[in-house]
């Protein structure tokens, strides 16, 4: 049978994108669709625009921190209005480089919501285009809980949009998303109180890594409410918000923003029309090709609900590119080793097995710990630390494990993740000479386990 197109992409973010650009490559003919915009979650509304707001909300630190290097500056003010402009227009040249990206690789942009017809054919606002494979890259999409008042609350998507820069805010949520937003909001000057409904945020990192962001946040003037959650949201007179928690205790704030999950994006995305079938949290069911349960249909990135990272979702973009159009290049996606960074203030970046889950798999572990002031205070009031761990294969002695919470933790741990995807052992570890005077070099001059 004879098609429009041999693959056919609904979505143009990171890893649709990915895909389609080098299926065009191989030879392939290509059509893209996409309803909303170019770069999909991560350049619009998710790490990109987000990381630039880390850099804005970072300079206070630096402001004050270069007075104890001789360097004396009026009072510092900040307009969050030129932050969000300047953010805009680099976001507005990032979709231009991403058109020009499919359109220079011979990929027919189809811009419109499309919509499965059939395993086979795609409906974009009226038109239809026949396919030998649909690959869906939908990605997800924040969502607020169902509780009274929740029309008053925003998530991420608004936050990069807010007009004004509001004076209380309320954070509810312990993921990664939750916890950079409080540093950034609290780093620009908003009152900040992040809630989360368990014991400790950031489940699913090392507990040292946790507790220890969380003394550094108190530090910083934040208001931590672990065990708390809210009941409902009411907006008052002066057009403030009053949050009500489970507990009873109220808080009022101007801003009260959501970050507790995040949902596929399948609206209206025809699946009925097709035999895909959803796992039991509601994202698509892939196998380890990324084929559904419609031989003609894939789905790769956030809407599988797999490794919701931007870097993952290319990787899952060229492996299906790959196996389809070229397959004596297709190589699986490992997703062993995947090293992540927390852009809160201070960072976090780890690679590797926390010290539980390596206790859990049943290795007999060796802990090396680094709690330390970094050089670049030790000039000034701040009394912030950083921190380091290592976790060791006692047996082995390979490194299963690297944590950091410190300025430069992700782009320190990326180097790391190098070394244990090569099955570095603690003791190539320490035969590797340090770069000095670095906070760096800590990860290769640790010599004592802290359980010795």
């Amino acid at each position: 049978m004879s098609y429009d197109f041999d693959l056919f992409v609904i979505g143009a973010g990171s890893g649709g994108v990915r895909a389609a650009r080098f299926a065009a490559g191989f030879g392939a003919k290509v059509a893209v669709a996409e309803s909303r915009y170019l770069g999909g979650t991560c350049v619009n509304v998710g790490c990109v625009p987000k990381k630039l707001l880390v850099y804005g909300a970072h300079f206070a630190d630096d402001f004050e921190q270069s007075k104890g290097f001789g360097w004396s500056v009026d009072k510092p003010s900040f307009d969050w209005q030129t932050l969000i402009a300047n953010k805009n227009t680099e976001i507005s040249r990032l979709n231009g480089i991403y058109r020009n990206l499919l359109v220079n690789s011979g990929v027919k942009l189809v811009e419109g919501h499309a919509r499965l017809l059939d395993p086979n054919t795609v409906e974009v606002d009226g038109q239809r285009f026949s396919a030998k494979h649909i690959l869906i890259a939908t990605g997800g999409w924040p969502q607020i809980p169902d509780l009274p008042g929740r029309e008053h609350a925003i998530t991420s998507n608004e936050a990069f949009f807010l007009e004004q820069l509001p004076k209380r805010v309320i954070v509810v949520g312990g993921g990664y998303i939750a916890v950079e937003f409080a540093g950034i909001f609290q780093g620009l000057g908003s009152e900040t109180t992040l809630l989360y409904r368990r014991d400790l945020f950031l489940r699913g990192f090392d507990d040292s890594v946790r507790k220890h962001l969380s003394e550094e946040l108190t530090k910083r003037g934040m208001n931590l409410q672990f065990n708390a959650d809210i009941a409902r949201i009411d907006k008052l007179d002066d057009g403030s918000l009053k949050a009500t928690l489970k507990d009873g205790r109220e808080l009022e704030a101007d801003c009260v923003f959501y970050a507790t999950g995040r949902r596929p994006i399948l609206d209206n995305l025809g699946l009925e029309n097709t035999g895909v079938k959803l796992d039991d949290k509601g994202f698509i069911e892939v196998d380890d090709l990324f084929q559904t349960s419609e031989p003609s249909i894939l789905a790769l990135g956030d809407v599988i609900g797999r490794v919701q990272l931007t870097p993952v979702a290319l990787a899952e973009g060229m492996a299906v590119a790959r196996r389809l159009f070229k397959p004596e290049q297709y190589r699986p996606v490992d997703y062993e080793h995947i090293p992540t960074a927390v852009f809160s203030l201070p960072n976090i970046g780890t690679v590797g097995l926390t010290e539980q889950q390596a206790r859990d798999k049943g290795h007999d572990v060796v802990i090396f710990e680094s709690r330390f002031r970094p050089m670049q205070l030790s000039l000034t009031d701040c009394h912030e630390r950083t921190l380091m761990k290592l976790v060791v294969d006692r047996q082995s002695d390979k490194v299963l494990g690297c944590h950091m919470v410190g300025p430069d933790a992700g782009e320190i741990i990326q180097g790391l993740a190098v070394a244990l995807k090569a099955g570095a052992t603690k003791q190539v570890f320490d035969e590797t000479i340090g770069v000095h005077p670095t906070a760096a070099e800590e990860f290769v001059t640790m010599r004592t386990p802290v359980d010795a």
